[in-house]
This record gives structure tokens, sequence and C-alpha cells, in this order.
């Protein structure tokens, strides 16, 4: 099976949390089968816009939400 991970960013109140302001204006960057897909495409979107401090990206690891007991 491979390790799903999702990664998609947003508008936060804070920064230095996960409280994103606006759900619809999500951007889902993509679906990666591994990690090291994944961290190369958040370290692009992060980059991207490195200059607005309330937009944030996150790595989610889909896998341990679906079987969360093979971790």
């Amino acid at each position: 099976m491979s390790k799903l991970h999702l990664v998609f960013g947003g508008r936060v109140s804070d920064p230095r949390g996960l409280d994103f302001t606006n759900l619809q204006g999500l951007d889902v960057v993509g679906f990666y089968d591994d990690y090291a897909s994944a961290e190369k495409a958040w370290r692009g979107a992060a980059q991207r816009s490195v200059d607005d401090a309330e937009m944030k990206y996150v790595v989610v690891h889909l896998h341990r939400l679906l079987q969360p007991a093979l971790d």
C-alpha cells in the first residue's frame, strides 16, 4: 500500500496555528504516494507564498488516518 499524502494551503488566522479562515479558498496542491514527493510539492507551494505571512501550506499523512494501527 502506498502512503498517501495530501498537500494543501490557505489563509490562517495565526501563522503558528492551523486555523484556516476560508475553507472555500483552500489551495489543494495535490495527492502524493510518498512523503518525499509531498514534501517537494509543499516546499514549492510554500516558497511561492513566502512573502504572505497569512498563507500556510501543510502536508497531511492521509495513510495515518486511513489505517492508524499500521504506523
